[in-house]
């Protein structure tokens, strides 16, 4: 599969984009990686069955629900399966296992969360509704024509599944960083709401 290749390119990628890094600015304060996309807040109840196998996504423990719309499901020549809640850590997964081809990857349509084949749908880069675990969203439609629709209303580029993987390696670095420096300020907040009261001075 294509992906298998591009997958392998992250390593050469990795090295020149953590050297740019070094002299990046903080990603913007209003960047929404753990977003949910609108489309999500109207799921059904009921998970599907990839959400019951694979409740939390692998590598950030997100919901794979809540956020249906953009979750994926890679599937390996041994026979093995794994849900992640977006392209992001999808594409993580294909990097740690360059000795596993993968034989199906599927990935959640935008409006209606339905699992599609990934490599056929219809992908939008960017636009303004916050992705999923990357500032530079990723969706992807089943129907061409709902991709248009989308990035006529939202913003956003129509492109194939090789470039909105391309893009996920391209982004691999600042993404990363972005969700560490906001996964360190929670911990810090939640760290601060737990410590105890600073004790009263004592009396002269």
């Amino acid at each position: 599969m294509k992906v298998y290749a591009i997958a392998a390119l992250c390593l050469a990628i990795a090295a020149p984009a953590a050297a740019r890094g070094q002299a990046a600015q903080p990603p913007a304060a209003h960047a929404h990686a753990h977003a949910a996309p609108a489309a999500a807040q109207a799921a059904a109840a009921e998970p599907q069955e990839d959400v019951k196998t694979s409740p939390a996504c692998r590598y950030c423990g997100m919901d794979r629900q809540k956020f249906g719309s953009s979750r994926m499901v890679i599937v390996y020549d041994d026979g093995s399966r794994v849900g992640t809640c977006s392209i992001h850590c999808a594409a993580v997964d294909l990097a740690n296992n360059l000795d596993k081809a993968p034989t199906a990857l599927l990935v959640g349509d935008q409006p209606t969360q339905q699992l599609v084949d990934a490599e056929k749908a219809s992908w939008v880069l960017g636009g303004d509704l916050p992705g999923v675990m990357t500032k530079r969203a990723k969706w992807a439609f089943a129907d061409r024509a709902a991709a248009e629709a989308f990035a006529k209303a939202r913003g956003g580029t129509l492109i194939g599944f090789d470039e909105a993987m391309k893009a996920t390696y391209e982004d691999m670095y600042q993404d990363t960083r972005m969700i560490r420096e906001r996964r360190k300020a929670k911990r810090q907040k939640a760290a601060e709401a737990a410590a105890p009261p600073a004790a009263a001075p004592k009396a002269p």
